[in-house]
């Protein structure tokens, strides 16, 4: 069995989150949501569950952080090249996202990330397939050009 992954996210407004990850290019899966909980589809194997903080709060005791003064976790996907790295940055931002940090060109890695409408961290890079094949470079001897 292929091993996939759900992201789960509080969110303060479930309609304004799933039009925004919707602008972002994922898409609702009806099947599992509801008022309370909106499962996204972003591909195959990667799903976002969108949930309401009381639908959180039924799953943990613990407090809800305000990810826009914390962070607590960093998610990280993949993009065929850097023009798709920007594409999904711009329909972010045109959604309400915010662009964070500024684009990061390392020659053979490009990314940049942005925070959704609740302030959770999503990162976007394209790696050069030779530069993958061979292994990571001496980053510490890179200055990456922003």
């Amino acid at each position: 069995m292929t091993q996939m992954i759900f992201v789960n996210l509080p969110v303060a407004d479930l309609p304004r989150s799933i039009a925004f990850y919707e602008a972002t290019g994922a898409t609702k899966n009806p099947m599992f949501s509801d008022d309370t909980a909106a499962c996204m589809v972003i591909s195959d194997t990667i799903y976002v569950m969108l949930l309401t903080h009381p639908k959180w709060k039924s799953f943990t005791d613990k407090p809800i952080p305000d990810a826009h003064a914390t962070s607590q976790v960093s998610l990280c996907l993949t993009r065929d090249s850097r023009q798709a790295v920007d594409d999904i940055i711009a329909k972010a931002v045109a959604a309400g996202g915010k662009a964070e940090p500024a684009p990061q060109d390392h020659g053979f890695m490009y990314g940049q990330g942005y925070d959704d409408l609740d302030g959770h961290h999503w990162e976007y890079v394209w790696m050069d397939p030779a530069a993958a094949a061979g292994g990571p470079p001496d980053m510490a001897s890179d200055t990456p050009a922003h």
